[in-house]
């Protein structure tokens, strides 16, 4: 799905696209495998 946003962008130069790809590079860094629910998790170290 990145790959798809980041091609999009790249040829359309559309800003909003590329700020997706940015949140979605940021979420795969933080753990793919993560749900919302493991994240806010007490137990999950804060960075």
């Amino acid at each position: 799905m990145k790959d798809f946003t980041w091609k999009v962008f790249y040829q359309t130069g559309n800003i909003d696209t590329y700020l997706l790809f940015k949140e979605m590079e940021k979420e795969h860094a933080d753990g793919p495998d993560m749900l919302d629910e493991e994240r806010s998790s007490p137990d999950f170290p804060v960075m």
